[in-house]
Order: structure tokens, then C-alpha cells, then sequence
């Protein structure tokens, strides 16, 4: 955790393979790529969600191994009360104030986005707009993956993909005016 007991990156990677285990038995490899899906839906491809490891969970004793070994032979992995309890507290910890580095650049070329010339305003429109329609097709994706999980997710995912597509809308819109 971090010092304000906040979920570091690899810890909330933990919560979602803890989690979707505690829903249910699963595959090692079923596990592992439901995380990967799933991480990588919400916040694009990141080297720093994906270092967790199924056999470090298995090695801890919060998950464990109901038929088979582990990763060599896709073993049918269930979650442990060791991981109940780990999955508790990481469900329960703070909140960490948004910190989202990209949040801030995007907000600082839109401060002296003026400075630049309409060719390059445009072009940084451009980027934004692409940015912004790469993460509706992942949450979009990740939407129709999750129709089987609870109307909470699909409630919060429906959300997002209205902001998504309201920023749309303003870029577009603001892309015109230049």
C-alpha cells in the first residue's frame, strides 16, 4: 500500500484476481486472462497492472490449487480465507484522491492549447479525440464482456461510457469551431 493506504497499481490487480476467483472456481489460465481482460479495459495497456503474478497469489496461500499444480497444467484454482481476508481489506481501504498524470497534461494543453497555431490546436484535438475513442472501445468492449456480473458494474460502466461519449461530442464540436 501506499503511505496514505491507498490500493497501489499491483494491489488493485490483486482485488480483481482474488475477486474474480472468490466468485467462483477457475482455470489458472481462465483467471489470469479475465484479469488481463479486465485491467486492461479500464485503464489500457499498462506494464505496471499486469506484474502480479497467479503463483505468487498461489505461493501466499490465497489461492490454491482444488485439481492440478498451478500454471504448468491449468489447475482449477479457488480462493483460500487467507484470500477472503486479503480480498476484505483491499476492498476496504481509501480511496486515493484522483492523481491521474494524464488528467493533468490533458488539462495543461487545454490551458495554453492558444498558444499554439490552429494547425497545431487541430492536431492536438486530433489526439485527444483518438485518445478518448481508443478508451470508449474499451469500455464498450468491457461492457459486453460483463453482462453476466452485477447491475452495480453495469451501472458505473454505463456511466463512463456516456461521459465518454459526451467528451466525444465536445471535441468534435470544439475540433469544428478551429
Amino acid at each position: 500500500m501506499f503511505a496514505d493506504q491507498t490500493l497501489t497499481p499491483k494491489e488493485a490487480v490483486r482485488v480483481c484476481a482474488l475477486g474474480t476467483v472468490a466468485a467462483g472456481p477457475m482455470r489458472y489460465s481462465e483467471l489470469a486472462g479475465s484479469v488481463r481482460h479486465f485491467c486492461g479495459r479500464v485503464m489500457g495497456p499498462s506494464l505496471d497492472l499486469m506484474g502480479i503474478s497467479i503463483e505468487l497469489l498461489r505461493y501466499e496461500g490465497l489461492v490454491e490449487a482444488i485439481d492440478g499444480q498451478g500454471m504448468e497444467d491449468d489447475a482449477l484454482l479457488t480462493i483460500t480465507d487467507a484470500g477472503r481476508r486479503e480480498l476484505y481489506k483491499l476492498l476496504t481501504t481509501r480511496l486515493r484522491p484522483s492523481s491521474d498524470l494524464t488528467k493533468l497534461v490533458i488539462t495543461l494543453k487545454f490551458r495554453f492549447l492558444h498558444l499554439l497555431d490552429p494547425k497545431d490546436q487541430g492536431k492536438q484535438i486530433d489526439m485527444l479525440l483518438d485518445v478518448c475513442e481508443s478508451e470508449l472501445v474499451r469500455f464498450e468492449d468491457l461492457r459486453a464482456a460483463s453482462e453476466k456480473e452485477g447491475a452495480p458494474l453495469l451501472a458505473w460502466l454505463d456511466h463512463d461510457i456516456l461521459q465518454l461519449r459526451e467528451r466525444l461530442t465536445w471535441l468534435e464540436r470544439m475540433r469544428q469551431s478551429l
